[in-house]
């Protein structure tokens, strides 16, 4: 198989199983069993590894007053500040625009803040496939912005070795004497061993290095979790205090704090019910004017972490309805929805080899606004869709969802810090709900979707490691890698590429 062949010729490129991002976290080994049997002992677990992470994170953070040295005069000087990642990366990153623009983070002239990610602002909403893997696609998207000589690019990337985000990196370096940073998740020994992309990084004297590991995510390899929480977290803290730098380590206790006493426990019969409505075939929207930037990253983010049915073209018939969509009721269009939740026009990409997945044309085609809730009601034949809103008024957050309610105090807590706290709350809210359905074992992504190299990795990894547990023995790499392609070619939408790979292997779970 050709597709086979091309992947096990740079393999060694992508093998990431020692990194810490990609491990086991031993306090989640039996999450889904738990999602299941004992809600509220998951909340607890999971929330005890977000505490975790972050007094890991705070240990950490002392080179944040240096990053928010090199924003401030960065545009004190004139210059512009990019932003870019991929992936829940690239959501962080273009989070942290929106919020300039809002004004939860002080910048005096917004516009030049600028953030990208992997694919344009479609892969907000829907993961662009094997962007990822591509250096140069990092570059020229860095370059088609205007980067120039004194602007400054902050990238991020969970495990450190991504080559867009790099090939954007070192774009950076040779264009502007304002030196990059590179933020990431995983001990730099780690990654020199791992990976020679990410060795040329961590070595190269003209890049600001920000090691921000702080092990293992709930889920094995859901960087979405505490990896781009503490990325999130950094980089925003760090625009805060642009005026008072030295305060900026000190937001991470502020957070710490904020999430200690929010134990999350109110999340169980939420979850309970959402879970309960896709068992029944029915269907969520969620909606936030206030959290739409973070509403949307989570919900975006179910597709491809679980292999669920990402946000729908409103132009094909036949597309399949997500579970869950993000809804704008307030917006009478397509384009406003997408001007509203960006504060700016959208961004696309309109070279001819990608102008087909990531250009203005097929973004038009996403729609969250007002006119969504008929155009579903079509696609799914009547099917209920119940609606999920969360906002609230001046100090306070509320979780709204079919008759539940539950309001948190935010009494003196900066905006940027509720946002935070929103996001590590929806991510076990979501998190969770999979788990009742299924969609994860033990805590591995057995669902996940094998559209770039390190996730065609990561799921023959799991493959063997579960084939390993049940019949003591360790298939050959080759051997799982093709029997994965031959079945990521008969995949349906909604199976399981690695126990469906651990079947072919005549294994049972």
């Amino acid at each position: 198989m050709k597709a086979a062949d091309e992947f096990l010729k740079v393999a060694t490129d992508y093998q990431l199983g020692a990194l810490d991002t990609e491990s086991q976290h031993p306090f989640t080994t039996s999450l889904s069993q738990m999602a299941r049997s004992d809600v509220g002992e998951a909340v607890k677990l999971m929330h005890q590894v977000d505490v975790h992470a972050l007094r890991q994170f705070a240990s950490k953070s002392a080179p944040l007053a240096d990053l928010a040295r090199a924003i401030a005069a960065t545009l004190a000087s004139g210059h512009r500040v990019f932003l870019c990642g991929c992936g829940a990366t690239g959501r962080l990153s273009l989070s942290i625009e929106v919020f300039c623009r809002m004004g939860i983070l002080p910048v005096k002239d917004p516009e030049r803040v600028v953030a990208f990610m992997a694919g344009g602002d479609l892969a907000l909403i829907k993961a662009i496939e094997t962007f990822e893997d591509h250096p140069e696609y990092g570059a020229r998207q860095l370059e088609e912005l205007g980067f120039a000589s004194g602007d400054l690019l902050i990238a991020s990337t969970e495990g450190g070795e991504t080559p867009f985000v790099i090939g954007a990196t070192e774009r950076a370096a040779e264009l502007s004497a304002n030196s990059p940073w590179f933020l990431y998740c995983n001990p730099d020994e780690q990654l020199v061993n791992a990976a020679a992309r990410s060795k040329r990084v961590i070595e190269n004297p003209a890049i600001h290095k920000l090691n921000l590991a702080v092990g293992a995510m709930a889920v094995s390899g859901s960087t979405r979790l505490q990896a781009s929480t503490v990325l999130m977290a950094a980089i925003g803290f760090a625009f805060m205090h642009q005026q008072d730098p030295e305060h900026a380590p000190g937001e991470v206790l502020q957070l710490l704090r904020h999430v200690a006493h929010c134990d999350g426990q109110f999340l169980v019969p939420f979850i309970e019910h959402e879970a309960a409505v896709y068992a029944r075939g029915d269907y969520v929207f969620y909606s936030s004017e206030r959290f739409g930037i973070t509403v949307v990253t989570d919900t975006t983010e179910r597709a491809p972490t679980f292999s669920l049915v990402p946000f729908e073209k409103q132009d094909d018939p036949a597309a399949l309805a997500s579970w869950s969509h993000f809804l704008m009721p307030e917006q009478p269009g397509a384009h406003a929805a997408w001007h509203a939740l960006l504060h700016r026009e959208p961004r696309t990409l309109e070279w001819p080899d990608v102008r087909h997945v990531a250009g203005a044309e097929v973004l038009a085609s996403y729609d969250f606004s007002a006119q969504l809730a008929a155009r579903r009601r079509i696609r799914t034949h009547e099917a209920a869709h119940l609606l999920f809103h969360i906002d609230g008024g001046a100090g306070e957050m509320v979780w709204e969802f079919d008759g539940l309610r539950h309001q948190i105090d935010l009494t003196g807590i900066h905006e940027f810090h509720a946002h935070l706290l929103l996001k590590l709350l929806i991510n076990i809210h979501s998190t969770l709900v999979m788990g009742r359905l299924g969609r994860y074992l033990d805590n591995l992504m057995t669902y996940v979707k094998p559209s770039n190299n390190k996730l065609i990795d990561r799921a023959v990894r799991y493959v063997r490691l579960l084939a390993q547990r049940r019949t003591g023995k360790l298939p050959g790499y080759e051997k799982v890698t093709r029997l994965l392609f031959e079945e990521r070619d008969k995949l349906q939408p909604g199976e399981p590429i690695v126990l469906k790979t651990l079947a072919a292997l005549g294994v049972k779970v």
